[in-house]
């Protein structure tokens, strides 16, 4: 009877710690209120500041430190080519599947779908176009060099492109934005987008395109980049906005070798 082994990868779906957010308290006691003005005031409380959260960031950071450690680990390499084994080698049809092409922007578009029919989410059209845009943006600039760097080899052997996964990556930064975008309307927005996220990670190793380390560091990239972009937009929204919403973006995008054009219009 042939042993199965346990898929690592499901774990991916784990939605990640929400941040810690800094509060202050204010110490100062009002002995009388006959300056109801002054007594209002809190003049010991210190300002507000933006802290980094750092622990969104442990479990993504894990995963890729989990696909770079397995380049150089006789163990982990013989994970990958058990999960190989398991998924392609002993397969008698090696016919493809062509789904995970389509459904790594899956939940990017379902963000927009679920807008366009009357289901808000976070942010404004603007607001989450350029966040999806730069999301997708750096999760490219970090993915397409460290593929280059590392040249390993695909487990078909067609290139050496195979670490980290793009299609995963991509995925996984889709995901994130759908669970930033809906995380205070209902969770289980999240869990679909992880979930299609997943698929798309299974479906790279299914083909023969990429091994598990791949996928899960392609992941960990994925989620960060999107917590990044999420991050640092504020900033960016305050100097590039004076809250005029825009109709139409284009973003540019890279994916698998090829440079295009993204076009998102708001009717």
């Amino acid at each position: 009877m042939k042993k199965t082994t346990p898929l690592c990868f499901v774990g991916l779906l784990i939605i990640l710690a929400t941040p810690g957010y800094a509060q202050y308290t204010d110490s100062l006691s009002v002995k009388n209120k006959i300056d109801s003005f002054s007594s209002n005031i809190r003049w010991n409380t210190p300002p507000q500041k933006r802290v980094f959260p750092y622990k969104q960031f442990i479990v993504p950071a894990v995963m890729v430190v989990y696909g770079v450690t397995s380049m150089h680990n006789d163990g982990l390499q013989g994970l990958n080519s058990k999960v190989k084994e398991e998924l392609y080698t002993e397969r008698s049809n090696k016919k493809q599947m062509h789904l995970d092409n389509y459904l790594l922007y899956a939940p990017g578009v379902a963000v927009y779908a679920l807008n366009a029919a009357g289901i808000k989410g976070k942010n404004n059209f603007r607001d989450r176009t350029m966040l999806f845009a730069m999301s997708q943006l750096i999760q490219s600039a970090i993915v397409f060099p460290v593929k280059s760097i590392a040249a390993e080899n695909r487990p078909d052997g067609s290139n050496t492109m195979s670490f980290p996964s793009g299609h995963t990556s991509t995925a996984f930064a889709s995901a994130e934005f759908m669970r930033q975008e809906y995380k205070d309307v209902s969770p289980l927005y999240g869990v679909a987008g992880y979930a299609a996220a997943a698929g798309t990670g299974f479906l790279r190793m299914y083909n023969n395109k990429h091994w598990l380390s791949d996928v899960v560091a392609g992941a960990g990239i994925g989620i960060m980049s999107t917590k990044i972009a999420y991050w640092i937009y504020p900033v960016i929204k305050r100097k590039l906005f004076k809250d005029k919403e825009v109709s139409t973006i284009v973003m540019p995008m890279y994916q698998d070798g090829s440079l295009g054009v993204g076009l998102v219009h708001h009717f």
